[in-house]
């Protein structure tokens, strides 16, 4: 069976905080947990590198635009691997591949009519108050004191040609499409969001005159690619299509795209119709997750208060830091980042928690000289409540699930008191269920803390079970 999810690619005017880090965790947990079930998975992230406020920031640390980006993708490549992301892909839309595929996309929708007979995309003005900082037109609505709300900046007045896609022809047949599940969004809140969505949107600008960091449309040399075909479609071009369908036809439709609920709009509404018009499925669902806040406060750089992935690796290591961002909230929800409360979390359920049990257990055994064979896959009662809730999306559950066997074998060590015991099979009936219990924990909890695990199975494994090293050196 194949299992395909993304992340978005992430926007490279900005290094990688928190946020993204969550996501691309997510992303992570789940493609291991499928590899680990015998799925063939493509796990695919990346960077979005076109736009004007790529250009202006390029400007600003006089470089040049591909320079900078190069850098900052490079940054976003290490980071995940200090996070241990076991991606098999990192898109670029600077790659060649992906400009090239981008064209053949351009040509197709082109060349392409709506269901109700029209040119799929069409030349007209477009004029309107245009924020850099978002990157698009404004309503008057969104406007606050005459500013954007984002940004505080006043936005500029533009007028110039582009092309456009005929979304109005497009709208009923998404709204069918989301309200039967055929195209799942997730959770239900969000669903209804898009369905209250289409009402107000209207066809949408996908080239833009004024842009002249991006991709060059192949049918008129006046326009450059505006973000939504270009972004959106890495999806699909990273995949090889239209150029090369192998992976694709193997891949596509995509299981799951994980995302926060900023970009929503343009993943329930554009990104679909711009699949049905190019003639290809749509994807099977889309994940939409909240913001972060850190204590109460929005995040922003302004406020001092983004939160770097490294920050945490480097105080409680990779494992520690993905137990921490997923076993805290529920995914979905909007979660409040209380940093006072990680050390503390550490210390109970990984320090004196997982780490001092395993050392418990190891400790009694070697210095017992016990034999004791035990083998992985033991507890299928376990696993199935655990792929329940790893099937929901309930990450938190999933591992309270396990957090809560591993207090029953702290109960059962503390009632027994196996230390007081001399007699060998005594102690081996005491200890070796224990072990299995331990095992079972460490089997299941590959996908969230796959070193850990790695090292909990092979030491539960060995001919001789010997003490384990402190897993977690309280904080």
């Amino acid at each position: 069976q194949k299992y395909y999810i993304t992340t978005p690619i992430y926007y490279v005017n900005d290094k990688p905080h928190i946020g993204h880090a969550y996501t691309t965790v997510v992303g992570d947990v789940l493609a291991r947990w499928k590899r680990q079930n015998g799925f063939d998975v493509f796990y695919l992230t990346g960077t979005d590198e076109h736009g004007s406020k790529v250009a202006a920031a390029a400007q600003a640390e006089n470089k040049s635009p591909q320079k900078f980006c190069d850098e900052i993708a490079e940054i976003y490549k290490i980071k995940w691997q200090n996070l241990n992301i076991s991606n098999d892909y990192f898109i670029r839309t600077t790659d060649k591949d992906h400009i090239e595929r981008v064209k053949q996309i351009f040509s197709q929708l082109k060349n392409g009519q709506t269901p109700k007979g029209n040119d799929v995309i069409y030349k007209d003005n477009y004029q309107g108050l245009y924020c850099t900082g978002c990157e698009k037109f404004l309503t008057e609505k969104e406007l606050v004191n005459g500013q954007c709300p984002d940004h505080n900046k006043k936005p500029e007045a533009l007028k110039e040609k582009n092309y456009f896609f005929r979304l109005s022809d497009y709208k009923e047949i998404i709204r069918e499409k989301i309200a039967n599940d055929e195209f799942q969004i997730l959770p239900v809140s969000r669903k209804n969001e898009a369905l209250s969505l289409l009402d107000f949107v209207d066809d949408f600008s996908v080239s833009r005159e004024s842009v002249a960091w991006g991709i060059e449309l192949p049918f008129d040399q006046t326009q450059k690619s505006y973000v939504w075909v270009d972004a959106l479609s890495n999806y699909i071009t990273a995949l090889g299509y239209p150029s090369d369908l192998k992976l694709f036809k193997k891949f596509w439709p995509v299981d799951v795209h994980l995302m926060a609920q900023d970009i929503l709009k343009f993943h329930t509404i554009y990104w679909p119709a711009m699949l049905i018009a190019l003639g290809l499925p749509l994807p099977k669902s889309e994940y939409i997750h909240g913001f972060f806040t850190i204590d109460g406060q929005k995040m922003g750089k302004s406020r001092g208060n983004v939160i770097d992935p490294d920050e945490l690796v480097s105080k409680y290591g990779v494992d520690a830091t993905r137990y921490l961002l997923l076993s805290q909230f529920s995914f979905g929800q909007e979660a409040d980042i209380r940093v006072e409360r990680f050390p503390e979390k550490y210390n109970a359920d990984l320090a004196n928690g997982l780490g001092n049990l395993v050392a418990r257990v190891t400790t009694l055994i070697e210095k017992n000289k016990l034999k004791i064979i035990i083998k992985q896959g033991g507890d299928t009662k376990l696993k199935k409540e655990f792929d329940q809730k790893m099937s929901n999306y309930r990450f938190d559950e999933a591992l309270k699930i396990l957090w809560a066997e591993l207090r029953k074998c702290d109960e059962i060590i503390t009632n027994t008191q196996p230390w007081k015991i001399t007699d060998h099979e005594e102690l081996k009936k005491i200890l070796a269920p224990i072990a299995q219990d331990l095992l079972n924990v460490a089997d299941l909890l590959q996908p969230f803390m796959p070193q850990t695990a790695e090292k909990i199975i092979k030491i539960l494994t060995a001919d001789k079970i010997k003490k384990a090293q402190a897993l977690f050196p309280r904080i």
